[in-house]
């Protein structure tokens, strides 16, 4: 009677025991949802223009050629086309002229070293290029006529670079 005692004494425990572990070890079921989210951009064209001084240095009636540079930064495939106005000391943009004063000395921005084409800021004498989306640097070449007959002093003008795209 002890060996049966002790089933009929442990069987409770053990239908507890099923009862507590068929209870705490079955797993949750989990259930997800899922949505998608639209991701777009759009890149504009967009130039910017930067220019350097351009400085001929003292004249003594000889020709004086220098050049300068104007930075172009356009976005990537972005055409573009660079004028440069005749300034403000009175010149047009094919004979430019610095002052000082109410004298005048006159002088040319050209596209080429040879100064045989004008960059000027109407269609024809611009320069055109197409952006990179880095800085693109663009030469002005410029010239002082020999032969002009001046009054000494320091002559000036500012030209205003302009990018179209």
């Amino acid at each position: 009677m002890k060996l049966t005692n002790a089933i009929k004494s442990a069987l409770p425990v053990a239908v507890l025991g099923f009862l507590v572990l068929g209870l705490t070890s079955t797993p949750a079921v989990a259930t997800t949802a899922t949505a998608t989210i639209a991701v777009s951009a759009s890149v504009v064209a967009t130039c910017s223009i930067s220019a350097n001084a351009l400085g001929f240095g003292a004249y003594t009636g000889v020709v004086i050629n220098a050049t300068t540079t104007v930075s172009v930064y356009c976005t990537n495939t972005t055409p573009y086309n660079v004028g440069l106005d005749a300034g403000l000391s009175g010149g047009t943009v094919t004979t430019r002229a610095m002052k000082s004063g109410a004298n005048k000395l006159n002088y040319s921005l050209t596209q080429d070293l040879a100064g045989l084409t004008n960059w000027g800021n109407t269609t024809g004498s611009w320069v055109g290029g197409t952006g990179s989306g880095s800085a693109q640097s663009i030469t002005v070449y410029g010239q002082v006529p020999a032969l002009q007959t001046l009054t000494i002093g320091t002559y000036t003008d500012t030209i205003t670079a302009t990018v179209n795209y």
